[in-house]
């Protein structure tokens, strides 16, 4: 058989295998999107790494991993990107393992980059009630389904993800709380403050405005909908409109993004007394050592006050 045929053939099962992994990583493993994006992407980039070195991404041995770990490693891409690279070959390789496709897992060796624990951006009280304020002067439809948008993220925790693909039955059930379908498809209750109820109120009274003409049971299902592909707002334009505002209310944008409302909101809470526990389930977050890390902004927040404002901080 020519050459140009054996590449082809062993070109295509490999294609067949990567589709099967990231098959059993939505189904059996409720994977988000974008987490198959990503893994996809991730294993192609290692694919082309080992085509040039005459190697498949199936029978790749152990030593051309390390090489490949190495070399990503020496373009300096963050540790966050290099763990999730990481990540994406075990996974690949021990489910090639349980199919009966591999003898061995070529990944058992291969070390975890060290990853540091950056503290999450925060915004004060002062700053968040400087944006709901220049929501509130924002006019027309447009105004109010920002106000809505921005008082939501900042009273829930939701990830841009979750808020964006909510359906409009989410907002129709009790008023008080929202049922929220996260990562893995589990589903929890958030409650919603008053402010963001009457928030939501005020958007659903205009939501009628944002439908295209013409549009169908796909887009009209939708809370947020839009004219673009997926029938409902992105999570791009969310986060476009947010640095508008953050301009508007004479923030600095690169300070504001939906996911830094987030970190707000559980901030903020643990500053007012809300336990851990709770803000782990209102987050989303399957393991509490994910929580934690407000503790830690908590901390550094207190350290700072202390070096600044106590008497004996002042003494030389």
């Amino acid at each position: 058989m020519p050459a140009s045929r054996n590449s082809q053939s062993s070109a295509a099962t490999q294609s067949r295998r990567l589709d099967a992994f990231l098959e059993m990583l939505t189904a059996e493993r409720g994977a988000a999107r974008l987490t198959i994006a990503a893994y996809r992407n991730d294993l192609a980039n290692l694919a082309g790494f080992l085509t040039v070195r005459g190697q498949s991404l199936e029978t790749a041995e152990a030593t051309i991993l390390h090489e490949y770990q190495a070399a990503a490693a020496s373009r300096r891409l963050a540790p966050r990107t290099l763990a999730r690279r990481l990540s994406a070959m075990r996974q690949f390789y021990r489910f090639l393992l349980s199919e009966g496709a591999r003898a061995d897992d070529p990944t058992a060796q291969l070390d975890a980059p060290r990853l540091g624990r950056p503290l999450p951006k925060i915004l004060a009280e002062d700053d968040v009630d400087r944006l709901i304020a220049t929501a509130v002067a924002w006019p027309g439809e447009e105004g109010m389904r920002l106000r809505c948008l921005l008082e939501m993220l900042y009273a829930t925790g939701l990830r841009v993800s979750e808020l964006v693909g909510l359906p409009l039955a989410a907002a129709q059930r009790d008023p008080r709380f929202l049922l929220v379908r996260g990562k893995g498809g589990k589903e929890r209750l958030v409650p919603l403050s008053p402010p963001a109820r009457q928030a939501l109120a005020a958007y659903l009274a205009c939501r009628a405005v944002f439908l295209p003409q013409g549009s169908g049971a796909k887009t009209a299902r939708w809370l947020f909908p839009s004219r673009g592909m997926t029938g409902h707002l992105t999570r791009q334009r969310c986060g476009q409109m947010l640095k508008e505002l953050a301009l508007a209310a004479g923030l600095d944008p690169a300070r504001l993004s939906p996911h830094v409302l987030r970190h707000a909101f559980a901030s903020h809470l643990l500053d007012h007394g809300a336990d851990l526990r709770s803000v782990q389930q209102m987050l989303g977050h399957a393991d509490i050592a994910t929580t934690q890390i407000y503790t830690h902004v908590q901390g550094e927040r207190l350290r700072r006050l202390v070096e600044t404002a106590h008497p004996l901080a002042q003494r030389k």
